[in-house]
């Protein structure tokens, strides 16, 4: 890029408007496929915003299929995909497998989370709170934190003290993992939607601290259920562009046996 971006307005919000201004250079063509953006530095400096709000603009694009980190080497952009004009079959398949995933982890995560609530040691906690504080070092990094936020679920299980439990959460791994990718660059897309899962995280962790089984199931269920809202919101660009790509997996594991 030949000339800096302009300062943002502070009349909008500030992540909102660095996504836009880069996905706009994007697609016209102005950014190339397989051209390195600037580092964190110099867009806070074009933009003349924060670090932390350049890195939620970066996950945003991230989301939309537009750019992609490469592990020491920085951020990259790919080929703008193309958006349908309307919702076709796959895109609303790609959706019910997803929700019903969530449906699936909605029933384990609860129980898991009662019954760690009851069963968790000093050791547990430690671990628990770990794997929570892995999943925002992924986000700083530029990571998605998928494989994190399935390791802090576990950690949870772990807690419940159920082998067998932790046997059908390994074997189930495969689509749960699946499902995470959907939601969680679902949920990269807004800062509202990022944050309300770090508190919900954290809810369900006061609650199995606490020792308070009820408490715990109940933040557990409505995590998974405000998972579901948040994919019931997710608009047709990220269906087209990030959401059915991510679900295929799902979608082929949900076609029923024919016997």
């Amino acid at each position: 890029m030949s000339s800096p971006f302009s300062a943002v307005k502070p009349s909008a919000k500030l992540s909102d408007q660095v996504a836009s201004a880069l996905e706009a250079e994007i697609r016209a063509g102005r950014i190339q496929a397989s051209d390195k953006l600037p580092t964190e530095a110099v867009l806070a400096q074009q933009f003349q915003v924060s670090r932390t709000v350049v890195r939620e603009a970066i996950s945003r694009l991230k989301s939309l299929g537009l750019v992609d980190s490469r592990q020491g080497s920085g951020v990259y952009v790919l080929a703008p995909g193309i958006e349908p004009l309307q919702f076709d079959v796959p895109l609303a398949a790609s959706r019910e497998a997803v929700m019903q995933i969530v449906e699936v982890r909605r029933a384990l995560e609860a129980e898991v989370a009662e019954l760690a609530a009851l069963r968790r040691t000093d050791a547990d906690m430690t671990a628990i709170r770990a794997a929570m504080q892995h999943i925002a070092d992924a986000v700083r990094a530029g990571r998605d934190g998928v494989e994190e936020d399935v390791l802090f679920h576990r950690a949870i299980a772990q807690a419940a003290g159920n082998p067998f439990m932790i046997s059908t959460l390994d074997y189930l791994a495969q689509f749960l993992k699946g499902a995470t990718r959907v939601t969680r660059a679902n949920e990269a897309r807004r800062t509202d939607f990022a944050d309300a899962v770090t508190h919900e995280h954290s809810h369900i962790v006061r609650a199995i601290e606490a020792g308070d089984p009820v408490a715990a199931r109940a933040a557990a269920a409505q995590h998974m259920n405000n998972a579901l809202a948040r994919i019931e919101q997710a608009d047709l660009t990220f269906w087209a562009q990030d959401g059915a790509r991510l679900a295929q997996p799902l979608v082929a594991a949900s076609t029923p046996l024919v016997f």
